[in-house]
């Protein structure tokens, strides 16, 4: 059992552990609020009661990491991210700083260390070569955000005395806008786009505001395209999970957390497995309405793997996918991205990825809409409109040159400034002949005109 011990305004758990000597040991875990320590304590009684519990002992970086991912990672984090930070922990940190034991760990220590990694080359991982020779600014910026939080941890275990990476200095980080197509050259695309599988995903992404994740994963019973739906305008998809490749060893690690459907695989492979998972926030739930071309397109698509069902019969395997190939099996990522190369490659289009299209559609919402951040995050799922707002709401060229153009006419060919008008003030009212008359009247009754008195005294 463990139980909650307050000192000053710190708030420890307190628990007793049998070390690897066989030594009874007592052990202080501290929390700066009572609801986070009253949390560790249920998971550490929980734990202790299932013979799961791991009691926090790590000497060096490599065994606080070890030990962050199993009790905090384990429980906290979602399919991705787990496999993203475990990426980011076997491939940069444990080989350059793992040895260094928590003790010897320096504000100092830690700042040469970011400093280092920009000369460090990225690696592949999960078959995707990185976009940089070398780790970027945003990449330091990652780990140093890991370290932050597993060293947070420490210091509440009671491992270290204080976190090393609290002020550190980190590079200088670019952001870089995303290129993105206007409605025009999108729909000229189109026009000479002859890949039926990406003229959907690239409607459905500009229409619906989606993820390529969101729109793979897509099935049959999360939309509505019925004719009378089409017809009033009601016509709508509901986004309630993603298709994504994970790593093996992270769905292990996490009981496949999050974990909607496993697909069979389609070759022996040891390493990754293809799922629809939850999404990763609860606002990506949603439900997004259809344009009724676009819905019109849907039960083209419908149609379409009907007839392959029919072919096929029970070699099909349906999976009630709307993105699927003749076969029924799911369409990957990498399929959609290489005929989009493709489709610029051969028709000189401006480059842009997959991702650029939800950032069109998002800006386009919010020019047509007047800047109504709060319909667009219900369509784009996003957890904060201030991400709508500052990542996304592009400013299209054309209304940038139109914005000079008028200057130019109002201000420049006139050569002379407009005047602007001041507004008149109104005239103030006059009281009319009857509201004084009725004054009077009153005035001349004793009674009245006493409470009248007795009135304007209280006010």
């Amino acid at each position: 059992m463990a139980s909650i011990v307050k000192r000053k305004n710190r708030y420890s758990v307190v628990y007793s552990y049998t070390d690897e000597n066989g030594v009874k040991r007592q052990k202080w875990e501290t929390f700066a609020t009572n609801a986070e320590a009253k949390k560790r304590k249920v998971q550490v009684e929980f734990e202790q009661e299932t013979g799961t519990f791991i009691t926090p002992s790590a000497k060096t970086v490599s065994d606080l990491l070890e030990e962050y991912m199993s009790i905090y990672g384990v429980n906290t984090w979602a399919l991705s991210t787990y496999e993203a930070r475990r990426s980011l922990i076997f491939n940069y940190i444990t080989p350059l700083i793992g040895d260094i034991k928590l003790e010897d760990l320096t504000p100092r220590t830690m700042d040469k260390f970011y400093q280092s990694l920009l000369s460090v080359k990225a690696k592949v991982v999960n078959n995707r070569r990185p976009n940089n020779e070398y780790l970027t600014a945003h990449t330091v910026r990652e780990i140093h955000k890991l370290l932050r939080n597993a060293f947070n941890q420490a210091v509440k275990w009671e491992l270290m005395s204080r976190n090393p990476v609290l002020n550190a200095t980190l590079p200088k980080e670019e952001h870089k806008e995303r290129a993105i197509w206007t409605a025009e050259t999108l729909f000229k695309a189109l026009e000479v786009c002859d890949d039926d599988n990406l003229a959907l995903a690239l409607n459905l992404a500009f229409s619906c505001s989606l993820r390529m994740g969101e729109l793979l994963g897509l099935t049959w019973d999360c939309i509505d395209i019925s004719e009378d739906s089409i017809k009033n305008g009601c016509a709508y998809i509901f986004v309630n999970k993603e298709l994504q490749r994970v790593n093996r060893n992270a769905l292990e690690q996490l009981g496949e957390k999050g974990v909607v459907f496993k697909f069979p695989p389609a070759l022996a492979s040891t390493h990754t497995a293809l799922v629809l998972k939850e999404p990763k926030t609860k606002t990506s739930i949603r439900k997004v309405f259809l344009p009724k071309t676009v819905a019109e397109m849907l039960v083209d698509r419908h149609e379409e793997i009907e007839n392959y069902k029919a072919l096929f019969g029970d070699e099909y395997l349906d999976f009630n996918l709307v993105f699927a190939s003749s076969c029924g099996r799911p369409i990957e990522g990498q399929v959609i991205n290489r005929a989009l190369g493709k489709l610029i490659k051969d028709h000189d289009l401006p480059p842009v990825v997959f991702h650029s299209f939800r950032h069109s559609s998002i800006t386009y919402k919010l020019k047509l809409n007047g800047g109504d951040m709060k319909s667009v995050q219900g369509d784009s799922g996003h957890a904060q409109v201030k991400m709508v707002a500052d990542v996304y709401s592009h400013i299209i060229d054309e209304d940038r040159r139109l914005n000079a153009q008028r200057f130019e006419e109002q201000f420049y060919q006139g050569k002379s400034i407009p005047a602007v008008e001041e507004p008149e003030e109104p005239p103030a009212p006059e009281e009319t002949q009857t509201e004084q008359e009725l004054l009077q009247k009153l005035l001349a009754n004793p009674e009245m005109a006493a409470l009248l008195k007795s009135l304007a005294k209280t006010i």
